[in-house]
């Protein structure tokens, strides 16, 4: 894989990595010492040039970074996700220090999200068991949305800026319709069991003609929504499968069930050029390119025997030589360009169309 660029982060362990939005020569990464124990963060601001990756800036914090978000209407603005239960909210054309700070959470804030169709709120998902949403000008949160377990990643919908969805430490999928009255659950509109076999009187089959009958409840890490349908869903975590979901149909069961990693899945992320294509990193040290298998036609069936896609690997990019953390594709260029960082304190951005078998 010649065309591979890395960076280093020295002293500082990624957990997270983000492409501007704006720019194709961006990116950003959040890091922790001491692998997110103890210790401070730092954010590195990178550019791509023709001489490599360099650092554009970097700000530290007290405490350790999980995530971060690029601001959608300020292509300088970035928020980020602390171990001390804050948000920051730093601009790359003011000094050191954040120009917002929100602190709400009581426990580790792990994941932040902008809403990229209204782009005045964002949001941010914490140990704590909650979904907090928030306005970049505003101190306090608009909403919080309670889910009652430690939340690892959260996100808006990318079609509808009124849906929330939210993974947890108890196996469940959540969606969130802030369009509903707060009384009504506080929004909460779908429970997802991602580990749960399908309702129905028959169990659907798998490609080997196994039937799946669900598998035992573990932490859900990571989600993400497919960008070109806006009801299915992918979710990763503890028990090292990734699978995807119609939200339409929650009692359904998996749409495709993705089989390959040896550890927990740490993050995943949908191809912004392909409807189904998505990209995963894992404490396998590994990053895979996976096709969800939606593109090609379902061998028929009898409704009494609905099938489950299993997918295909498409290509392991094992550079890392420790836990893979974090992935995101760049939504420029030839569409394949995709970022990864481990625990290695390396960041590498390499071209997925080299990987595909």
């Amino acid at each position: 894989m010649a065309s591979m660029l890395e960076f280093r982060t020295p002293g500082f362990n990624p957990y997270a990595v983000k492409y501007s939005p704006y720019y194709d020569s961006r990116l950003a990464v959040a890091t922790s010492a001491n692998y997110g124990i103890v210790g401070n963060g730092r954010v590195f601001c990178l550019a791509l040039t023709a001489a490599g990756i360099k650092v554009e800036k970097m700000f530290d914090t007290n405490d350790a970074l999980y995530d971060l978000a690029w601001s959608e209407i300020n292509e300088n603005q970035l928020a980020v996700a602390c171990g001390d239960g804050s948000v920051k909210l730093f601009d790359l054309s003011v000094s050191d220090f954040p120009v917002m700070s929100f602190h709400e959470h009581k426990r580790e804030a792990f994941s932040v999200n902008w809403n990229p169709i209204t782009k005045d709120t964002f949001l941010s998902s914490s140990w704590d068991g909650t979904v907090k949403i928030w306005s970049p000008s505003r101190p306090t949160s608009l909403t919080t949305l309670p889910v009652g377990c430690c939340t690892y990643s959260a996100s808006f919908s990318p079609t509808n800026p009124a849906i929330v969805s939210a993974v947890s430490s108890d196996s469940n999928l959540r969606i969130y319709d802030l369009r509903t009255p707060v009384s009504a659950k506080y929004h909460l509109t779908t429970v997802i069991p991602v580990h749960a076999a399908p309702a129905g009187p028959v169990l659907p089959r798998l490609p080997d003609g196994q039937t799946y009958a669900g598998a035992v409840p573990a932490e859900i890490l990571t989600h993400d929504w497919n960008k070109y349908t806006d009801t299915v869903i992918a979710t990763g975590g503890v028990d090292r499968l990734l699978r995807t979901f119609d939200i339409r149909n929650p009692a359904s069961g998996p749409l495709a069930v993705l089989a390959g990693h040896e550890y927990a899945v740490r993050r995943l992320a949908w191809s912004p050029h392909a409807r189904d294509v998505l990209v995963s990193a894992s404490y396998d040290m590994t990053v895979r390119v996976w096709s969800d298998g939606s593109s090609a036609p379902l061998t028929p069936a009898p409704p009494q025997h609905p099938q489950i896609r299993s997918g295909t690997q498409l290509g392991v990019m094992n550079r890392h030589t420790e836990f893979a953390t974090g992935v995101d594709w760049c939504l420029f260029g030839s569409g394949g360009w995709v970022a990864s960082v481990g625990w290695d304190e390396r960041v590498l951005l390499w071209d997925a169309h080299t990987l595909l078998r």
